[in-house]
């Protein structure tokens, strides 16, 4: 298995509209497309609170690629992904790790 970890950083204020579109649309869409969601958390205590953090799972490098590039250019997506942006941006910055579970992990 192979583990994405995301980190979105909001547009301070934006916080609660990005979780929404993930909460109503993205993971629709993560669905669709065949995107194993592992979890989704926002930051109570830490360098962030305007921090949205999700694991995805994936079989390999190669499944992420064909997912991801599907999801990513979907009309329907992109279509909402402009409607959520009417009025600018929703996340400053993303950062995004590629993670391979430990032979001790109960995640593998």
């Amino acid at each position: 298995m192979l583990y994405e970890l995301r980190i979105y950083e909001a547009v301070p204020g934006k916080l609660a509209a990005l979780n929404a579109r993930f909460e109503n649309h993205t993971t629709k869409f993560f669905a669709k497309h065949g995107i194993q969601i592992v979890g989704f958390w926002t930051t109570l205590v830490g360098e962030s609170n305007h921090d949205l953090t999700y694991l995805l799972a994936f079989e390999d490098m190669a499944d992420r690629e064909k997912k991801w590039n599907a999801f990513s250019t979907d009309p329907e997506w992109l279509a909402v992904k402009q409607a959520t942006e009417a009025d600018g941006p929703l996340s400053l910055k993303i950062r995004n790790q590629f993670l391979a579970p430990t032979q001790y992990s109960p995640l593998q």
